[in-house]
């Protein structure tokens, strides 16, 4: 297991989906700051944090529990862009960019849950 949250290459790839987030709500109207544009932020936080929170946890189960909330913010994240899709803040082309990007983090993240599973398997043996 990784000595410190940092080195999860989970928690890298969803680190760079959350700065190319931030990067991208700039662009939405001043009008979206304390709407959507919060929540796509707060939404990327939420990501990083279960993972770095969750990798501090004492347990097993409680680290599980903590990526699955960021699976969650991740299935949030979309939704969001799908709306930003659908008010014109960005392109078809950038939602479908971004849309693989949250995939990966999906997969990666189900990779470490499954990981995850097998450790607390192991150690109630």
């Amino acid at each position: 297991m990784a000595i410190n949250f940092e080195d999860l290459e989970v928690w890298k790839e969803c680190r760079e989906l959350r700065l190319r987030l931030s990067e991208i709500v700039k662009t939405f109207p001043n009008d979206e700051k304390y709407r959507l544009t919060d929540q796509v932020i707060r939404a990327s936080r939420s990501v990083t944090a279960n993972i770095a929170e969750g990798h501090g946890r004492f347990h097993f189960q409680e680290n599980i529990q903590y990526c699955r909330h960021a699976r969650g913010s991740l299935t949030e994240i979309l939704d969001h862009l799908i709306c930003a899709k659908d008010e014109n803040y960005i392109s078809e082309i950038q939602l479908n960019q971004l849309r693989l990007n949250i995939d990966k983090c999906v997969r990666l993240l189900n990779g470490y849950l499954n990981y995850l599973q097998k450790q607390k398997l192991n150690t109630t043996k």
